[in-house]
C-alpha cells in the first residue's frame, strides 16, 4: 500500500518559475554592467566576471525550463512525475561553469603574457561592485525558496549566484591592488584564481545532479528520523525489514515491509500500515511512502529482504 496523496512539492512547482524569470533579469541586468565595467577599464578580471554571468544567464534558462517541465503532473508515461528534470539543470549548470572557466583560465593566460595597462579604475570597480549586490540579493532569496521548496534546480542557480558574488569580490580585490601597487600581474592571475574556484562549484554540482539521477539515499539524518519512528512501533510488537529510501529532486520515497503477528487481522494490519505511512511522512515532510505487510511467524517472510519491490 502506499500514500495517495499528491505531493505538495508538485502542487506548487509552478509558482517556482517566477523566481527561474527573477534569475534571468538578474544575469541580464549584470552582464550590461560587467561588461560595461570591463570595457572601461580593460581588466581580464572584470571580463571573467562578465562571462561568468553570461553563463548564469544560460542556467536560469535551463533553470526555468526543467523547472516548467517538473510542475506537470504525473501521466500515463511518468506516473512517478517530472521532478528529476531538475537535475538536468544543474547537470547542465555544472557543465557550463567548467566550460566558462576554461574559457577564463585561457583569457587569463593571454593577459599574462600581454599585459595591457587598466583605466577608469574607479568606475569599473564601482559599476562591478553594484552588480555584485545584485547577485547576492537574487542568491539569498533563490537559496531560501530553493531550500523550502527542496528545489535542486533553485539551490543550484542560488549557490552558483554566491559564487559569482565571491567571485567579483576576488576580481574587485585584484583590480583594487593594481590601482594601488601598479602591478598589472595581479589582474590575470586573480582571474585564474576565479577559474579554479568556479571549477570546484562546477564538479560539486554535476557530482550532486549524478546522485540524484542515479536514486542516491535519503541523507542520514533523514533516515534516523524513519528508524525513531519504526522504534515505536516495535513497542507494539510489529517489526520491519527491507527499508529502502531514495530522493528524486523535490520528492522522498520510502519502502519498507511490515511484519505484523499473523493473527492480526487484515483490517487492523492495514490501519498500523496507514498509521506507519502517516507518521513517516510527519517525521520526514511531504515523501510517497511504500509498505509491504507480512506476517512475522513465516519464515517466508525473511527470504524476500533482498526482493527489489
Amino acid at each position: 500500500m502506499s500514500s495517495n496523496q499528491t505531493p505538495k512539492s508538485i502542487q506548487n512547482r509552478a509558482s517556482l518559475t517566477r523566481f527561474a524569470w527573477l534569475s534571468i533579469a538578474a544575469a541580464v541586468l549584470t552582464i550590461c554592467l560587467k561588461s560595461g565595467a570591463y570595457l572601461l577599464t580593460g581588466s581580464v578580471g572584470l571580463l571573467s566576471d562578465a562571462i561568468e554571468s553570461l553563463i548564469n544567464l544560460a542556467a536560469a534558462g535551463m533553470a526555468l525550463w526543467m523547472l516548467t517541465i517538473a510542475a506537470r503532473p504525473p501521466d500515463e508515461s511518468h506516473m512517478y512525475g517530472h521532478g528529476k528534470a531538475e537535475y538536468f539543470s544543474s547537470t547542465v549548470e555544472g557543465i557550463l561553469i567548467l566550460v566558462a572557466a576554461i574559457g577564463i583560465a585561457f583569457t587569463a593566460i593571454e593577459r599574462l603574457l600581454n599585459p595591457i595597462p587598466l583605466e577608469q579604475l574607479g568606475i569599473g570597480l564601482g559599476i562591478s561592485l553594484a552588480a555584485t549586490l545584485v547577485n547576492f540579493a537574487v542568491s539569498r532569496v533563490l537559496f531560501s525558496v530553493g531550500k523550502n521548496n527542496r528545489s535542486i534546480t533553485l539551490e543550484a542557480d542560488a549557490h552558483h549566484l554566491m559564487t559569482d558574488v565571491w567571485t567579483s569580490v576576488g576580481v574587485i580585490g585584484g583590480v583594487g591592488a593594481v590601482a594601488l601597487t601598479g602591478w598589472q600581474i595581479l589582474d590575470p592571475l586573480v582571474a585564474l584564481a576565479v577559474a579554479i574556484n568556479i571549477v570546484w562549484t562546477g564538479i560539486q554540482l554535476i557530482r550532486r545532479s549524478i546522485a540524484g539521477l542515479m536514486d542516491a539515499s535519503l541523507p542520514q539524518s533523514e533516515q534516523q528520523k524513519i528508524e525513531a519512528v519504526l522504534n515505536r512501533y516495535r513497542e507494539k510488537g510489529i517489526d520491519f525489514h527491507a527499508l529502502r529510501t531514495r530522493e528524486a529532486a523535490s520528492r522522498r520515497f520510502v519502502s519498507v515491509h511490515v511484519l505484523v503477528p499473523g493473527d492480526w487481522t487484515v483490517h487492523d494490519s492495514h490501519h498500523i500500515a496507514e498509521d506507519l505511512e502517516r507518521d513517516i511522512r510527519a517525521a520526514i515532510g511531504d515523501a510517497v511512502v511504500i509498505t509491504h505487510l507480512e506476517p512475522i511467524e513465516d519464515e517466508i517472510s525473511l527470504n524476500d529482504i533482498q526482493l527489489d519491490r
